[in-house]
């Protein structure tokens, strides 16, 4: 058994290292020579050696960073490295949406005030940016009135309507007719 944890931890090492070498070049990690710098400002520095532009890095307290290393001769910045890595996390997190599924659950028999509470609810699903699954559930003899329920359905449909469009129109699941709604 321990065998296998270490080749694993092995296989992990190796993983990281390969992502690690996939990342941008900093530093010592630049063997190519000349190179063409941009300060920290973003003034031109023009092409010079690497050597010369590491110790224009260090002595400014900053690091040499690859921005475009597929060009010739390849670009290179003088910045702080942790900073453009955070950054540049950032920027990824950002674009990502992290939108729910919330749920409106529903009788046929509900109130007309409990159904203008639940579609108040989902509202505020829809303007907080998540989808709304919007549910009528069945039971015992409702099975024989499903057209009570759809009107259900509609109502609440058409009163999100303003704030959503339907993506799933309604469909029965056994007991349950169920609609999706997002955003607009």
């Amino acid at each position: 058994m321990e065998t296998k944890f270490v080749s694993t931890n092995f296989i992990i090492k190796t993983r990281i290292s390969i992502i690690d070498r996939e990342s941008t070049r900093i530093n010592d990690q630049i063997r190519i020579s000349p190179i063409r710098v941009i300060s920290y400002d973003g003034e031109q520095l023009g092409i010079i050696e690497t050597d010369q532009a590491k110790e224009i890095a260090s002595e400014a307290g900053l690091d040499l960073v690859e921005v475009a290393p597929s060009e010739r001769p390849p670009v290179c910045r003088i910045m702080d490295y942790g900073k453009y890595k955070y950054e540049k996390k950032k920027k990824a997190s950002r674009n990502t949406s992290h939108t729910k599924t919330k749920e409106v659950r529903l009788r046929p028999k509900t109130g007309d005030h409990d159904i203008q509470f639940k579609v108040n609810q989902a509202k505020k699903f829809l303007k907080h940016r998540d989808k709304v699954q919007v549910s009528v559930l069945f039971r015992g003899r409702e099975m024989a009135h499903i057209e009570e329920g759809r009107r259900v359905m509609n109502d609440v449909l058409q009163e999100l309507e303003e704030l959503g469009k339907v993506e799933q129109t309604p469909q029965q699941h056994g007991r349950r007719m169920i609609a999706m709604v997002v955003p607009r």
